[in-house]
C-alpha cells in the first residue's frame, strides 16, 4: 500500500452484511423464543382449569393468539363421525346469530375427521373437499386444522382460520398449533377423569341418599325427587324427567321434573306405541344421542338438544323411564353417564317396587282388619242377638195382655232386622273391590242419608248380596238414577211418615224396592216419573212393578238381571 492512499471499502461492507444478517438471525432466535415462551405458557394455561367445557374454549382462544388467526373453533367429533359441539371464538353475537346452523363435520371438515391430519390451505374454497359454510356464516380463506387426540381417540379437532396480516399460516404456525393439541389432549383427558371422578363420588353419595330413603319409609314422590336431582347433578343435565305410565297404559306421564323448564314440562305426555320415550320403557333399552331423539319432540321449541332415556326396571318389570336433556349445543351423554345412570335408575325402580309392596301391605293389613272385624260380628255380636230373640220369641206366648205381647213382638222384628243388616256388612267387609271412587253401598247410602232433609224422617235402609263386587260400574248408575227418582216421588207426591229402602241381589237378578205409608197411587194413572222407571228397567231386560202397599201406601219394584 502506497502512503496516502485509502484502506479497501470491500471488507467493511461484507462485514455490514454480516452483521445485518446476525442481526435477522437474532430477531428470528428472539421471535422464536417469545412463541416457545408463549406456547409454554399456553400450556399451562390450558391445564389449569378441571371443567371440561372451560378447558374446551381455552384451547381455543390460545391456538388463535399463538399462530394470530382471526377466528378459531373446536368441533368436538361424536360417535357418528360428526360435530356434536361447535365452539368459536372470534365472532361477535350479532355474527353468531346471523348463522343459521353450526357445521356438522361435512366437507373439509369431515375431512379431517375421516383422516385425522394437519391441514393447511391458502383458500378454502380451492380445496376439492370444500363443501362451503352454512348461510350467514363470514367468508374465510386462509385455514389451519389439526387433530386432537386423548390417547388413541380423536377428540375433536382445531379449526383456525384468516390468518392477521392477510399471510398464509407456515410450517411453523403448524408445529406450534400441533404442539399445543398436544398438551390439548392431555388437559381433556385430565378434565375427564377428573369429571369422572367426581361423578362417581356424586354417585355415591346419590346412592347412600336413596338406600336411606327407602330404608327410613319416605314417600315415593320424595324418593323419586332425590333421584331426579343426584341424576341432574351426576351428569350435569339441564333437565331430568321421570315419566310413569298413566291410568289408561296408553301414555307415559311427568311424575316427577327437575331443572330448567320444570313448569313448561310438567303437563307433557308421551305415548307409549310412538315416541323414543314409548320404545324404551317398552324395550327396556337406554338410548342417547346427541340431539333430541323425536323430530316432533315437544322440548325442541324449548331450546334442548342431547338426550339420554334410560328405562326403570327391566326386562318385563319395566316400571318408567328417567329422561335427561341439555342445552342444545352442549356436548352429548358420554358412555360413563349411561352406565352410571344404569345402576342408579335401578334404584329408583326398587323404589317403585317397594312403594308398591307397602300399598300390597297396606291393602292386606286393612283386609285382614276387616276379616276380623266380620268375624266378631258374626261370632260374637250377631250370636248374642239371635240368642235374645229367641229368648224373646219364647216370652211372647207367656206375655197375655196383648199391648205387651206387640211390644215384645216389635223388638223381635227389629232385632230381626238388625241381624239381617248386619248379616249385610259382614258380607260387604268381606267382599271389597277396588274401586276409583266411592263404592255402590256408600252412594246408595249417601242418597238415602240425602233425602232425610226433604222427607223429614230418616228412611229404613236395607241392603243384601254382594252389591260390590257382581253389578258394573253401568248398572250401578241405573241403580242409582232410579233409587233417586223413586225417593224424589216420595218426597213430591207420597206425603208420607216413614219409607224402606231394600236393595238385594238374589242369584243373577237385582231388586230395587221402595216403600212408604203416603197417600198411594193416584187414581188417574201412573206418573211420568213412574213411566221412566219402567222404560229404565224395560231397557236393561228387566220389570218394573208399582203397586198399593199393604196397610197404605205404595210398593215400587224395579228388578233387573245382572
Amino acid at each position: 500500500m502506497v502512503d496516502g492512499e485509502h484502506p479497501p471499502l470491500m471488507p467493511n461492507m461484507r462485514l455490514d452484511e454480516l452483521l445485518a444478517e446476525l442481526q435477522v438471525r437474532l430477531n428470528a432466535v428472539l421471535a422464536t423464543r417469545d412463541r416457545v415462551h408463549a406456547l409454554l405458557e399456553a400450556v399451562v394455561s390450558v391445564g389449569s382449569d378441571l371443567d371440561l367445557e372451560t378447558v374446551l374454549r381455552r384451547i381455543v382462544e390460545t391456538a388463535t393468539k399463538l399462530v394470530d388467526a382471526s377466528y378459531g373453533a373446536l368441533g368436538v367429533v361424536g360417535q357418528e363421525q360428526t360435530l356434536v359441539q361447535f365452539i368459536p371464538v372470534g365472532l361477535t353475537d350479532e355474527e353468531i346469530a346471523k348463522i343459521e346452523h353450526w357445521p356438522h363435520g361435512l366437507g373439509l371438515l369431515g375431512l379431517l375427521i375421516k383422516d385425522a391430519r394437519p391441514l393447511r390451505l391458502g383458500r378454502i374454497s380451492d380445496h376439492p373437499e370444500s363443501y362451503g359454510f352454512p348461510p350467514g356464516h363470514p367468508p374465510m380463506g386462509t385455514f389451519l386444522g389439526v387433530p386432537i387426540r386423548v390417547r388413541d381417540e380423536v377428540f375433536g379437532n382445531l379449526y383456525l382460520t384468516e390468518k392477521r396480516g392477510g399471510g398464509d399460516f407456515d410450517e411453523e404456525d403448524e408445529a406450534i398449533v400441533i404442539a399445543l393439541a398436544t398438551a390439548a389432549g392431555v388437559a381433556v383427558e385430565n378434565a375427564r377423569l377428573y369429571e369422572e371422578t367426581r361423578r362417581r363420588e356424586t354417585w355415591l353419595e346419590a346412592s347412600s341418599e336413596v338406600t336411606t330413603s327407602l330404608l327410613s319409609g319416605a314417600d315415593t314422590s320424595q324418593v323419586l325427587s332425590i333421584v331426579a336431582t343426584r341424576a341432574r347433578q351426576m351428569t350435569d343435565a339441564d333437565l331430568v324427567q321421570i315419566l310413569l305410565p298413566d291410568d289408561g297404559g296408553d301414555h307415559l306421564r311427568v311424575e316427577c321434573a327437575q331443572g330448567e323448564l320444570v313448569q313448561e314440562v310438567s303437563d307433557l305426555m308421551f305415548e307409549l306405541t310412538s315416541t323414543a320415550a314409548g320404545g324404551v320403557f317398552n324395550e327396556g333399552r337406554a338410548v342417547s344421542a346427541g340431539n333430541l331423539l323425536d323430530e316432533d319432540s315437544p322440548l325442541r321449541p324449548l331450546g334442548l338438544g342431547p338426550e339420554l332415556l334410560m328405562p326403570l326396571g327391566a326386562g318385563r318389570s319395566v316400571r318408567g323411564v328417567l329422561a335427561l336433556a341439555k342445552r342444545s349445543g352442549r356436548l352429548p351423554f358420554s358412555g360413563a353417564d349411561l352406565r352410571m345412570l344404569e345402576a342408579f335408575a335401578g334404584q329408583a325402580a326398587i323404589a317403585l317396587e317397594l312403594a308398591d309392596t307397602r300399598r300390597d301391605a297396606e291393602r292386606l293389613g286393612l283386609l285382614e282388619d276387616r276379616d276380623r272385624i266380620a268375624k266378631d260380628l258374626h261370632d260374637v255380636v250377631i250370636q248374642r242377638l239371635f240368642a235374645t230373640a229367641m229368648t224373646l220369641m219364647s216370652t211372647v206366648r207367656l206375655v197375655e195382655r196383648p199391648e205387651a205381647a206387640n211390644r215384645l213382638q216389635h223388638a223381635i222384628d227389629e232385632l230381626d232386622e238388625t241381624i239381617r243388616q248386619i248379616r249385610s256388612t259382614i258380607f260387604a267387609l268381606q267382599n271389597v273391590r277396588e274401586t276409583a271412587g266411592p263404592s255402590l253401598r256408600a252412594r246408595i247410602v249417601g242418597l238415602v242419608e240425602g233425602a232425610r232433609g226433604h222427607l223429614g224422617f230418616m228412611p229404613g235402609l236395607r241392603m243384601e248380596g254382594q252389591l260390590d263386587n257382581l253389578i258394573s260400574e253401568d248398572l250401578a248408575e241405573q241403580v242409582l238414577a232410579v233409587l233417586r227418582e223413586a225417593l224424589s216421588n216420595v218426597v213430591r207426591h207420597a206425603k208420607a211418615t216413614r219409607a224402606e229402602v231394600s236393595v238385594e241381589v238374589t242369584g243373577d237378578r237385582l231388586t230395587l224396592a221402595v216403600r212408604d205409608n203416603g197417600v198411594g197411587l193416584p187414581e188417574e194413572g201412573r206418573r211420568s216419573g213412574l213411566r221412566n222407571l219402567e222404560e229404565r228397567a224395560a231397557g236393561l231386560g228387566g220389570t218394573f212393578e208399582a203397586a198399593p202397599a199393604e196397610g197404605g201406601g205404595t210398593a215400587l219394584n224395579w228388578t233387573v238381571p245382572l
